[in-house]
């Protein structure tokens, strides 16, 4: 599993997390972390796609 794929799902946990205990500021976190993870996942595969054009 991927470091992106883990942020992803651990900021998931986390944002569930949050709205079950009613802690805004760890939901927030997991969105973040969400985010990050989607983020790495893009330049992870633009430089796949770049690397196979070499």
């Amino acid at each position: 599993m991927t470091k992106d794929i883990k942020d992803q799902i651990a900021g998931k946990l986390k944002e569930v997390e949050g709205k079950v205990t009613g802690d805004k500021l760890r939901e927030a976190e997991g969105k973040t972390q969400q985010a990050k993870g989607k983020a790495e996942k893009k330049i992870n595969d633009v430089k796949k796609k770049l690397e196979k054009k070499k």
